[in-house]
């Protein structure tokens, strides 16, 4: 199933793709998307209902966040071959393991801010792993019962700030509406093949990522048992499991956003986001 929060920001209602592409109200069912709400008995509940009993929501309504609220946004950095190649990184021997605070979840084709001291702001499409049940020290085999679905994430990043300067990569990741979501949250029994979904970032219309997950160094499952070991995941965490090549810093000579840019991200089965970058 395709789940997606529909409405104003701070506004969402829950709501449901049904068989015909209709957008169907999920707020009689549960009251959001969240922790609270992200687990398997949720979708064993919305399983059990007649969606066309739901009322249709109109598809001109903003699309938000898939998800509201998680307790944490994990992002794994350089786990594509051909992206860290790019970079000049050697590949990683285990994921790197970053952060992105919370607060910079963004809806899917909402404007993504440039503030005025930004210099390099930059772009990645990437496969989210939504978390669907309590997970700590479990080994590779057993990840997937603890996964509820995937979504489309933009980690957008600005590079000065992660890499040039003093601190974590977290500061480069981190700035309001840097993480865009969605549009919906796919639950996994509709993807057939996690290793072969392609991915593609296009700028002002003009390709700049073309990529496919069979080039990610760490599949899945193991990004979710590693993770595990370090710290309890719960219901509703996203864990950003890297970009293919094409960002910008990879460029020569090196490219970066500037105010008024429009970037359009797809991942197979995913959908996509169309966003405007917006001076501040």
């Amino acid at each position: 199933m395709k789940l997606l929060r529909l409405g104003n920001k701070g506004k969402e209602k829950p709501a449901i793709i049904d068989s015909d592409g209709n957008y169907r109200d999920l707020s009689s069912i549960i009251n959001e998307l969240d922790p609270n709400t992200l687990n398997f008995k949720t979708i064993e509940k919305i399983n059990n209902i007649n969606l066309s009993e739901l009322p249709k929501l109109e598809k001109s309504n903003r699309i938000g966040s898939c998800i509201s609220k998680p307790s944490k946004f994990i992002g794994i950095g350089l786990n594509f071959s051909d992206h860290a190649a790019e970079t000049g990184a050697k590949p990683p021997s285990e994921p790197i393991i970053f952060m992105k605070a919370t607060s910079s979840i963004n809806g899917p084709n909402d404007n993504i801010e440039m503030v005025l001291n930004s210099k390099k702001l930059d772009w990645e499409v990437e496969l989210g792993i939504i978390i669907a049940k309590e997970t700590k020290h479990i080994s590779k085999d057993k990840s997937q019962e603890h996964i509820l679905g995937y979504c489309l994430v933009n980690d957008v990043s600005e590079r000065e700030w992660q890499i040039e300067n003093t601190g974590q990569w977290v500061k480069g990741k981190s700035h309001d509406t840097y993480g865009p979501i969605g549009p919906y949250l796919v639950t996994k029994d509709e993807i057939s093949n996690l290793k072969d979904l392609n991915m593609s970032l296009d700028l002002n219309g003009v390709r700049m990522q073309t990529g496919n997950t069979k080039t990610m160094i760490f599949d899945v499952d193991t990004i979710v048992s590693y993770v595990s070991k370090f710290m309890t995941l719960c219901p509703g965490d996203i864990i950003t499991t890297g970009t293919p090549p094409g960002v910008g810093m990879g460029k020569k000579p090196q490219l970066f956003l500037k105010n008024g840019d429009k970037l359009n991200l797809k991942i197979d089965n995913l959908g996509e986001q169309n966003s405007k970058i917006v001076s501040i």
